[in-house]
């Protein structure tokens, strides 16, 4: 098999910007200080972008065996110039609530409804680490405020909760909020549950599909397409088009080129996914395929016009090194040969280094024409060692996503957790956003093609461990 590599006239990584030159803005920081946990960590951010308001979560107080103290979130109504700051009540009992821990947050908003959404996975410590409930936080203020979680889902193990909302002016099903979720217990079996009364109540449906890690979207029509990365180390997708109410059977993205990241970081190549005004669905994930011998991750994309069938696997990033936990923003505006699409990541320059020589980056690149080039990449944040991270049970972790949202027509806001150096026995990781955004760019078209054979990666590592 051979893959035609479009390489740009001159390297991409001549062109990288240094991070001092970006004015970083904090988003979140760890204010728990629980004894259990492990103290100054944020990690896992998502974000979601409507009319003037941004609103982010993530989690803050990460556990060394899953899971974190409670749920953050920021809240700018001036897209992105200034920014309220919280925490998510009645979730854990660090904050008046009934469960050990939470993780995974996702953001929506219901305009139906005029609800704002966080939903979150909520865990038991009793025993062992296992999922407890899937939840919502509701916020009717713009995301100043925010209610006592409701019940989404119970039973099983829940793992990787994930939501989205159908705002579309034309659609049948607008007000129809989606929660994905898989069920580890019953062989990571993903299910779906829908609202249609701005979160208040949620009615759960199975699918034929089995993995983790699903990012639910809504195309104009109303049909909601879900890509995953399946058991089989494949990515995959599934769809509905009659409102949740039924869901057809996956189709494959591609399978996963991998190469395990360096320095027992947690890095699983989990998809982000999004979608633009004409109902193009954008997936991009870490993968292998197009470095020599599948030294390094690159992050590719694939698209589709219906989520029904998928296009070739397009590669973005091309300066070497590792490139891993990519997180998509779309321009909901947009479409065609003039989406806008932004992509922030981590990046290792040295694919290769060895723990304690690991340098971890954080670094964007937008296009502007549908993703067939890309601008040349920027470094927003350099040099964090391994050792300033939170620890898992699954190696050093930032979080398993990193989240980008596009202001239409204007600034793209990524939101990623950066590392200080721990003092006082505490760790010093916070979730930023660049200061004023970034600008949603393009780069030369390639014009350079050149022929050579798809690297095969590693063997899937088997069943899929839980995420959390």
């Amino acid at each position: 098999m051979t893959a035609i590599l479009l390489l740009s006239p001159s390297p991409a990584a001549a062109a990288r910007t240094a991070s001092e030159a970006v004015p970083l803005t904090e988003l979140a920081s760890d204010t728990y200080a629980n004894s259990t946990g492990q103290y100054g960590t944020s990690a896992g951010p998502d974000t979601y972008q409507w009319d003037s308001t941004i609103v982010t979560a993530q989690q803050a107080g990460r556990f060394h065996d899953g899971g974190a103290s409670g749920i953050t979130f920021a809240t700018s109504t001036d897209n992105g110039g200034t920014w309220t700051k919280g925490t998510l009540p009645a979730i854990t009992t660090f904050g008046g609530g009934p469960y050990g821990r939470v993780s995974d947050p996702s953001v929506a908003f219901d305009a139906e409804h005029g609800a704002w959404l966080i939903t979150s996975l909520a865990l038991t410590d009793a025993g062992g680490v296992t999922g407890a409930a899937v939840l919502t936080s509701r916020s009717t203020d713009g995301g100043l405020t925010w209610s006592t979680p409701v019940t989404i889902a119970t039973g099983g193990d829940p793992d990787k909760s994930w939501a989205v909302c159908d705002n579309g002016a034309d659609s049948a099903f607008r007000g129809t909020c989606y929660a994905v979720f898989d069920d580890h217990a019953a062989g990571n079996a993903v299910k779906v549950a829908r609202s249609s009364d701005g979160g208040l109540t949620w009615a759960v449906t199975g699918t034929s599909a089995n993995g983790l890690g699903g990012q639910p979207v809504v195309r104009p029509d109303g049909a909601v397409v879900v890509p995953y990365l399946g058991d089989g180390g494949e990515i995959r997708s599934f769809r509905s088009s009659d409102g949740g109410a039924s869901w057809g059977a996956s189709v494959l993205v591609s399978r996963v080129q991998r190469h395990t990241v360096a320095g027992g970081l947690r890095a699983a190549p989990l998809p982000s996914a999004e979608v633009d005004a004409a109902g193009t669905v954008y997936v991009v994930w870490q993968d292998c395929r197009f470095q020599v011998t599948c030294a390094g991750n690159d992050i590719v994309l694939s698209t589709s016009a219906t989520g029904a069938t998928w296009g070739e696997v397009l590669r973005v990033t091309e300066d070497g090194g590792d490139h891993f936990i990519p997180g998509l923003g779309v321009d909901r505006a947009s479409s065609g040969k003039g989406a806008r699409l932004a992509l922030a990541y981590y990046r290792y320059p040295d694919a290769a280094c060895a723990p304690a020589a690991c340098r971890l980056t954080v670094a964007y690149t937008s296009s502007a024409n549908g993703g067939a080039s890309w601008s040349p990449p920027l470094e927003l944040h350099a040099g964090m060692p391994l050792d300033w991270l939170a620890n898992s049970t699954q190696g050093r972790t930032v979080g398993d996503y990193i989240s980008t949202s596009v202001v239409p027509g204007g600034a793209a806001f990524p939101a990623f957790a950066v590392a200080g150096a721990p003092a006082g026995g505490a760790f010093n990781v916070r979730t930023h956003t660049v200061t004023g955004g970034l600008p949603v760019s393009g780069g030369e078209p390639p014009t350079i093609a050149i022929e050579a054979a798809v690297a095969s990666g590693e063997p899937p590592a088997g069943a899929l461990a839980t995420a959390r």
